[in-house]
């Protein structure tokens, strides 16, 4: 059976030493269990949008790792929207870098009986060209799929209460971009929507349909920052097992993983 193992938000840095550990513990569990690939959703760096130095840190770690590896960016390693994050846009520039050291900014990769599909949400509801773009890959996506099931993996979640909830906040792909992803959230074949970001290990379906949260390697956020998201806040990651006709989804915490909380890391997490 083809088995997804599913990192996120590691948050690596050359200045720290912070959730190094983390990392290590989860590539021991991979060189044992012997995962098809490895995703790595997103934040892989702690400031990745604002030089190479820690993207390239981040992804030198990660190409070492005993499976094949996929990389998304998320908003630490490219910036994003300017409503969140205004000093650090999501622009050519910081696209630019993580191509540059990191890959495809988004992918498909065809597996036996599944097509795996990664994006770039940060770029979504910028107005940026690559936006335009995505939204024709996404389109070209779901063309000659055949009978093979569909994964698709984020780093920002599409929604975190509905997917038609029309608010916009940090959490979520921006309510007016979503329609770009109904090619594949609303195609037949769609049985797996894997995303990080929010720091919280949580699942559900709709439909045929399994969302999972995949939990951080890095830190987890104080429940006051998160209102009204469900969710277990918990180091790890997730082993998206991809049978005939569904993914089946499991928790992964090798012991002795760290789990800090953001206001005891704050210090040391600070970028600029």
């Amino acid at each position: 059976m083809t088995s997804i193992l599913q990192i996120t938000d590691l948050h690596l840095s050359p200045r720290s030493a912070l959730f190094r550990r983390n990392l290590e513990l989860i590539g021991d569990w991979a060189a044992a269990a012997r995962p098809t690939l490895i995703v790595a959703t997103g934040d892989l760096s702690l400031d990745g949008a604002g030089g190479d130095a820690d993207l390239a840190f981040a992804t030198g770690l990660l190409r070492v790792l005993p499976a094949p590896v996929l990389m998304l960016p998320g908003n630490h390693d490219v910036g994003s929207d300017p409503r969140t994050m205004p000093a650090q846009p999501v622009d050519a520039a910081r696209l630019a870098r993580f191509r540059r050291l990191a890959g495809e900014d988004r992918w498909r990769r065809d597996l036996p009986g599944w097509r795996l599909v990664g994006l770039n949400t940060e770029i979504m509801g910028s107005g940026l060209a690559e936006e335009a773009a995505q939204a024709e890959f996404i389109r070209d996506a779901v063309a000659g799929l055949g009978e093979r099931r569909l994964a698709v993996f984020l780093h920002t979640p599409a929604f975190t209460t509905r997917p038609d909830d029309p608010a916009f906040d940090y959490w979520a792909v921006a309510p007016e971009a979503r329609p770009a992803l109904q090619p594949l959230l609303g195609h037949p074949a769609l049985r797996l929507v894997a995303s990080g970001h929010l720091h919280l290990q949580h699942g559900f379906r709709l439909g045929p349909v399994r969302y999972a949260w995949a939990p951080p390697l890095s830190f987890v956020c104080e429940p006051e920052m998160q209102p009204g998201i469900p969710g277990e806040r918990r180091t790890g990651a997730l082993l998206h097992q991809l049978g005939e006709d569904a993914a089946e989804t499991s928790l992964v915490t090798p012991e002795g993983l760290d789990c800090h909380w953001l206001a005891d890391v704050r210090a040391e997490t600070r970028t600029g």
